[in-house]
């Protein structure tokens, strides 16, 4: 009898380890903070919703006409992942070419993806972070862009690791950011980029290429920061 109660209570954690992403998308919705830790969720977490908004979107036809086909969501909760390892694609930008429509999502809240694992893309292109932005330690697998991406305030991109092409093009960092032991196993482009306050590339390691041309560090190219520290 207490080895099958042990054997119970075993399978009951390792199924509280699973987290559906349509949980978190619900408990968003409703506008609740969101806090895991230590675990791994399934499915796509999609900050857009953009299933959610195609039914109720006018046709091509017609948005072509107005020139507006950008959708955007506004995510108000506080969110927090530290060590969560996500399986599937991690959405925060979406173009559908069908469509021609593009999702976008923008954080009023502190962000943290602390110690985590992307092991399939992680899309943050057009967003903007109105508060902290903490990706330290994270481990990206697939393709990762935050290319026009804002940040309002410090990012942390300390210790991160990136399997793929990395993609901070025309992103913009408003009160500095940390790329400290971040490590780049292919490129990384940094073109246009503009930093604004502590610029941290101590021992950044990047395996290709640095693509940093109109790149500005505190209104001084990319070169000439390097060239002055």
């Amino acid at each position: 009898m207490l080895l099958l109660c042990a054997m119970v209570f075993t399978t009951s954690l390792s199924a509280q380890t699973k987290v559906a992403a349509s949980d978190i998308m619900d408990a968003m919705r409703k506008g609740e903070n969101i806090t895991y830790e230590n675990v791994t969720v399934t499915g796509i977490l999609d900050f857009t919703y953009m299933d959610e908004k195609f039914e109720d979107l006018p046709r091509r036809s017609r948005w072509w006409r107005n020139g507006d086909n950008e959708v955007e969501e506004q995510i108000e909760s506080r969110i927090s992942f530290k060590n969560v390892v996500f399986e599937d694609d991690v959405i925060a930008y979406y173009h559908d070419k069908r469509s021609g429509y593009t999702f976008t999502a923008d954080f009023e809240r502190s962000v943290s993806f602390e110690a985590c694992e992307f092991r399939r893309d992680a899309m943050f292109k057009y967003s903007t972070f109105e508060e902290g932005a903490n990706f330290a330690e994270s481990e990206f697998n697939r393709e990762t862009t935050f290319k026009y991406a804002e940040f309002e305030d410090m990012a942390d991109f300390s210790k991160t690791y990136f399997d793929d092409d990395a993609m901070f093009k025309y992103t913009e960092f408003k009160e500095g950011v940390s790329f400290n032991s971040a490590k780049f196993d292919r490129s990384v482009d940094m073109k246009y980029t503009k930093v604004r306050g502590d610029f941290d590339i101590t021992d950044m390691d990047v395996r290709w290429d640095i693509i940093t041309k109109y790149a500005e560090v505190n209104g001084r190219s990319f070169i000439r920061y390097l060239m002055d520290n």
